[in-house]
């Protein structure tokens, strides 16, 4: 390609112009179509897919823009990329607006998908748009209801009527993991929940409690690791039984060593052991008590601020190891939704237990010896009948075999993790696959019988059960299995079903015979790096590990984990430190952002605000500087292409190896998601190039040759500003075609470099040595500074403490 001389109208980058050329270039040439060929490595890049909300904000940008990046630099370094995109369609975010609108949420959400195709286009993303899933159309869903039918047959799918968390203002219910805060509200409209007694269709992933737990062979952040692994909450420990007449309740403790110390017991006061023991005497009190405690919240109970209410039943348990008699009560600090619901009051050696005891005037014996009570330590055991002056640990393990020898109890593994709550009495969802007969009870809906379409004329405002109830057309059904009437579930799925597997249908999102081809699955899995808000670590995050294990389990994949590694960006806030929302009034549009100074600047702008992991305040004034390196970088490339031959410079050499420097920083900076600092290690390339042309170097084919190479570190992060240099430069085809440049080692090493030197800590001078000089010659070098012997003072040096190419310190004697 002919190299084309500067003229003034190119002076300055027209990104108006250049940006929608190559966008239209590279659709027209099915750039991005994911190979199918297989000679090259493959490389499984995905990013969390957006709601269909109507307009992205800034947030979304920088949350699409590094994984796109590292889609494009992947592709240059030698993989088969797959990288694609559709829309989380289904949940109360589509319903709300819809709502609030007064539109259909099918309308609402179709209408904006469009939107916001155009809006990621105009991003210069490299998506596979063939690979796109729309998750509320019937092609999805109906592998959704599959999937539940699967699990319904290996029982993981289950119902049963249980308490459950309740969103009055989005009249559903929620999983556990959708209620946020001390005070318990909606993750989602962040209305308060309270709780309500309702039939509910479970997926049980404590089935995977403990797999869940291990994270072997994952590169995944420690905090989602460890938001994990508290949430499910593991606990070793040893069951019994107390009695109480005839009849039983259970409790669970890690401490069994103090079982001695166990004063009296307390149940949940929703315990329904409650009513069968309470004392005549005592119904009344205990009535009003576990009134009250129905009115409060979880959090409430369980906070440690508050004094330790509670009643006394009139009833007693025997100690199963003393036969003494224990005093039963009722505590609102004791649920009935984490472990049994009953404790073994241990006042001595538990804080919450010593507060009650305290305040309620009961018995606080010593067991373990050590400190002012309640003391929570080991120590050695006392009090405690043969097993008193045995240490903690030796306690635990003999009373707990007494315990299973005698039928009692058993050394088990509580959890705090708790079934997945999918039922949803809302409209827009998937239908649960399930019908009610009178005669045959629950029946699934056979296979060939899916999908159950969603009614597109039902009605969808909440009304507090599923709108799906009122609509006769979906409600009345025949008995698959007898053939007589029958009635539809009219529950709808958890929105988080839908993202617990869609990784697996953008392999094959048309596929009419299957969730996903078996040979595309071989080819493309698992996910090689998953991109995401760490908001999910609870919720989308564990459900998709739930999935892809249980998928393992009916033999549809070799693998149990979804993604081998995991990046999380942190959140764009406003100018003024506070989180972006309407309300707000911090909002930045893209699109504005887009028209003014195009989409290369807002991409790198993005990534330039700091570590992408930990975010930042937008910065309107930042954005500046971006548009002057990408005005400087585009003079730069028109010079170097204009300038001829190849006269040689003094300064070639360190231009060189400076070009070699920033591709080892680029790389290094891009593999590990370091995006600010890579932009950082090109504006020093280019002010290299600067330096060498105001010296007066000229030599056109290593400039062209240096500005080539940066052409290449820059396509991932600015792609269409690149291309258009990779053309003005002489390259051959497209430049997110070529092959990633790589460092010479040899010019990475630097022939001299300046070392400090100290005097017992102190700097005195710097002094210039070879880049590999040994001990003896850096010894040498510091010694024959006048200003290191004028310090010295003619003592002697007593030892020498040595930082290879940095820094030599004298220890005097």
């Amino acid at each position: 390609m002919a190299v084309r001389p500067v003229e003034a109208a190119d002076v300055r980058y027209d990104f108006a112009q250049v940006e929608p050329k190559w966008q239209a270039a590279w659709a027209a040439a099915d750039m991005y179509r994911t190979p199918e060929s297989g000679r090259r490595p493959k490389y499984y890049m995905l990013t969390m897919y957006p709601y269909p909300s109507g307009d992205f904000h800034v947030g979304h940008w920088y949350a699409v823009t590094p994984p796109d990046v590292y889609a494009r630099y992947m592709r240059m370094r030698g993989h088969d990329v797959l990288f694609p995109i559709g829309f989380d369609a289904f949940g109360l975010p589509a319903e709300n607006a819809a709502i609030k609108r007064g539109i259909h949420p099918h309308t609402w959400t179709m209408d904006s998908i469009p939107r916001m195709r155009a809006q990621l286009r105009s991003m210069g993303t490299m998506f596979d748009w063939e690979r796109e899933v729309v998750t509320c159309e019937p092609e999805y869903y109906r592998w959704n209801q599959w999937f539940f039918l699967r699990f319904l047959e290996k029982g993981l799918a289950y119902k049963k009527f249980a308490p459950v968390d309740w969103c009055p203002s989005c009249q559903t219910t929620l999983a556990r993991e959708q209620v946020v805060g001390e005070d318990r509200r909606c993750e989602r409209c962040d209305t308060p929940v309270i709780r309500k007694d309702l039939d509910q269709w479970f997926f049980r992933i404590t089935h995977y409690a403990d797999e869940l737990l291990s994270f072997d062979g994952l590169d995944w952040p420690e905090r989602v690791r460890l938001m994990q692994t508290n949430w499910i909450g593991r606990s070793e420990g040893t069951a019994f039984a107390f009695e109480v007449g005839p009849e039983r309740f259970e409790v669970f403790t890690t401490r069994i060593d103090t079982l001695y110390g166990c004063s009296f017991a307390v149940l949940a006061p929703e315990h329904p052991l409650v009513d069968r023991i309470t004392a005549a005497e005592q119904r009344d009190a205990v009535a009003a008590y576990r009134a009250q405690a129905s009115r409060e919240s979880e959090i409430e109970r369980m906070s440690t601020a508050r004094e330790r209410t509670g009643v006394f039943t009139g009833a007693y348990a025997k100690h199963p190891m003393t036969g003494a008699p224990i005093p039963i009560w009722i505590a609102d600090y004791v649920l009935m939704s984490y472990g049994t619901g009953a404790i073994m009051a241990v006042p001595g050696h538990d804080a919450r237990d010593f507060d009650f005891a305290t305040r309620h005037g009961l018995s606080i014996p010593r067991v373990i010896e050590g400190g002012e009570l309640p003391h929570t330590g080991a120590g050695r055991v006392v009090n405690s009948g043969p097993y008193t002056g045995m240490d903690s640990d030796a306690a635990w393990n003999a009373i707990a075999d007494a315990l299973e020898r005698g039928g009692i109890g058993q050394r088990t593994v509580q959890y705090r993790l708790r079934d997945w709550l999918i039922s949803r009495q809302r409209y827009w969802g998937t239908p649960i696959p399930v019908v009610y007969c009178d005669a045959c009870g629950i029946v699934p809906v056979p296979d060939s019988d899916l999908p159950v379409i969603l009614p597109p004329d039902a009605e969808f405002r909440p009304t507090g059960e599923s709108p799906l109830v009122h609509d006769p057309k979906f409600l009345n059904t025949t008995c698959p299995k007898c053939g007589g009437p029958a009635r539809r579930e009219t529950d709808t799925m958890d929105t988080f079903v839908d993202s617990s597997w869609y990784m697996y249908r953008y392999l094959s999102p048309h596929d009419d015979a299957a969730p996903f081809d078996p040979a595309a699955a071989a080819r493309w899995l698992p996910v090689d790096t998953y991109t995401g808000g760490i908001e999910h670590a609870i919720l989308h995050l564990m459900y998709m590990r739930f999935f892809t294990k249980a998928m393992r389990d009916l033999g549809l994949v070799p693998f149990g984990e979804p993604a081998l590694r995991l990046r999380n960006q942190g959140i764009i806030l406003g100018e003024n430190n506070e989180k972006m929302s309407k309300s707000r009034g911090n909002v930045v549009n893209p699109d504005d952002l887009v028209a003014r100074y195009g989409a290369d600047v807002v991409r790198l702008f993005l990534m330039f605000i700091g570590p992408w992991d930990q975010g930042g305040p937008w910065n309107s004034r930042g954005i500046e500087g971006i548009v002057r390196f990408q005005q400087r970088l585009w003079r730069t490339c028109l010079e170097a292409a204009a300038t001829g031959g190849a006269r040689t410079h003094a300064g070639d050499a360190d231009l060189r190896r400076a070009m070699h420097k920033g591709i080892a920083r680029v790389t290094a900076d891009l593999e590990r998601f370091a995006f600010n600092t890579g932009i950082s290690a090109l504006m020093t390339l280019l002010n290299e190039v600067g330096a060498y042309r105001e010296a007066g170097g000229g030599n056109g084919d290593l400039l062209r040759e240096v500005m080539r190479t940066f052409t290449r570190l820059i396509a991932p992060l600015a792609p269409h500003q690149a291309e258009e240099m990779w053309q003005r430069l002489g390259g051959a085809g497209s430049v997110h075609l070529q092959i990633w440049p790589e460092a010479d080692a040899a010019l990475l090493r630097q022939d001299r470099v300046t070392v400090v030197v100290q005097v017992n800590g102190k700097v005195r001078d710097r002094v210039e040595v070879d880049a590999d000089a040994p001990e003896g010659d850096l010894r040498e070098a510091a010694l024959a500074s006048a200003k290191v012997q004028a310090a010295l003072g003619g003592r002697p040096v007593a030892k020498l403490v040595a930082v290879p190419g940095r820094l030599v310190n004298l220890v005097l004697g």
